[in-house]
């Protein structure tokens, strides 16, 4: 049984709306890796950057990608994350996939929407969180501003790694360490935090921050540049910090309606 998993985060600038592009950038940097990985992870909207105007490029867009990760995931026998914009039943999502290299894939759409960017009048909000049992490891991945709400990513004891993917400005980047880390520690699990660099159309700079915490919230990897990131995780550090602290026994009960 799996006891590793060896993870990539994949801390790429974004071309403007542009999915074809995208898809060519992150085939090549995804092609670079050489080592054996299990996971591989791209940013949010990681196909047209942060957009609030999906209609700007064909519905048709979403199953493009989906495609398009089915094949590199099977290619590099690995998981392939990241969220972008999707078009079904005639609304948006900003949907994370989850696929596997078999093809088949898991989705979770964006429980909090950015009200600041007015992302909610745009891309309609998921109501239920995912968790992916992945080569022995049980992952819960997230989107971005779901950060900022610790009730949406507590841990049961239902998960070993929860993931962010995400576009997160520059002037809130200490937001983002802090809460990363806080989500690690708070919740005994290993935390992935997966942001973008560059500078948007609208002005707006990602400085990266990219990184990976452990269940106690030591620092494993971190970037500040365009480059793809690697860590291993193990099942033994999460059950031997379990057993010696259980802090998750002590937690309150309660369970969201």
């Amino acid at each position: 049984m799996n006891q590793e998993l060896q993870i990539a985060l994949i801390q790429g600038s974004l071309v403007w709306e542009n999915p074809k592009q995208n898809r060519i950038n992150f085939s090549k940097k995804i092609d670079a890796i050489k080592s054996k990985v299990d996971v591989i992870v791209l940013p949010e909207m990681f196909t047209t950057g942060f957009t609030m105007t999906p209609n700007h490029f064909d519905v048709e867009e979403g199953l493009l990608t989906l495609q398009w990760m089915q094949e590199k995931a099977k290619e590099k026998n690995a998981a392939l994350i990241g969220s972008i914009p999707f078009y079904e039943n005639e609304n948006y999502t900003n949907r994370l996939f989850f696929v596997t290299p078999d093809g088949g894939y898991h989705y979770y759409d964006k429980r909090h929407t950015f009200t600041l960017a007015g992302e909610g009048d745009v891309y309609k909000a998921g109501t239920e969180r995912l968790i992916v049992t992945y080569r022995n490891f049980n992952i819960c991945p997230l989107v971005c501003y779901d950060l900022r709400f610790p009730v949406w990513a507590r841990n049961n004891v239902d998960y070993d790694v929860l993931l962010y993917v995400a576009n997160w400005p520059k002037p809130r980047i200490t937001a983002w360490d802090t809460l990363l880390k806080a989500r690690a520690i708070e919740n005994m699990a290993y935390t992935i935090g997966v942001n973008r660099v560059g500078t948007d159309e609208l002005g707006h700079e990602y400085p990266g921050h990219s990184v990976v915490f452990d269940g106690l919230g030591t620092q494993l990897a971190f970037s500040n540049r365009e480059e793809t990131l690697y860590a291993v995780l193990t099942k033994s550090h999460i059950s031997s910090i379990r057993k010696k602290l259980k802090f998750l026994d002590d937690s309150d009960a309660f369970s969201l309606l």
